[in-house]
């Protein structure tokens, strides 16, 4: 059975589209080992020319052109906290009694209210002013400043 060149161009442009839903480079290193072996099917080499061909452009794309790739499509972050690591450090006012014995404590930090309690078991009185020292959960770790 003779592959003609068509089909690993069909497989290869199939595995550049998949690689928009999957982008590790992985696919698109299939897709460049298919168009490999189109060219050696296209020179009317055999088909264990085209698949030497097909995984030699796979090999050489993946370990030779997927570093390149990654280094620059997935830079490494900024070191801007996000999320709930973003709230360390803030200050906030305490909305609700802070009291571990009872279990009783809000925050509202930025805008969000919060679950909160010291880190020693001290009591902070409505509308003070509190630090976030850390984030455990949806509870917050505060200390009065």
């Amino acid at each position: 059975m003779v592959i003609t060149w068509h089909i690993w161009v069909i497989v290869a442009i199939i595995l550049l589209l998949l690689e928009m839903f999957a982008p590790a480079f992985v696919l698109a290193s299939f897709g460049v080992g298919c168009l490999a072996a189109s060219i050696a099917a296209g020179v009317s080499l055999g088909i264990k020319i085209q698949i030497v061909a097909f995984i030699a452009g796979t090999l050489g794309a993946f370990f030779g052109v997927r570093p390149i790739f990654s280094r620059y499509c997935y830079k490494a972050s900024s070191g801007v906290k996000t999320n709930v690591d973003a709230l360390i450090g803030k200050t906030g006012r305490v909305t609700e009694t802070i009291d571990y014995e009872l279990n009783a404590g809000r925050v509202v930090v930025g805008g969000d209210d919060w679950k909160a309690v010291t880190q020693d078991g001290t009591v902070i009185e409505k509308n003070s002013k509190v630090e976030v020292v850390r984030v455990e959960g949806s509870k917050l770790y505060v200390r009065q400043i």
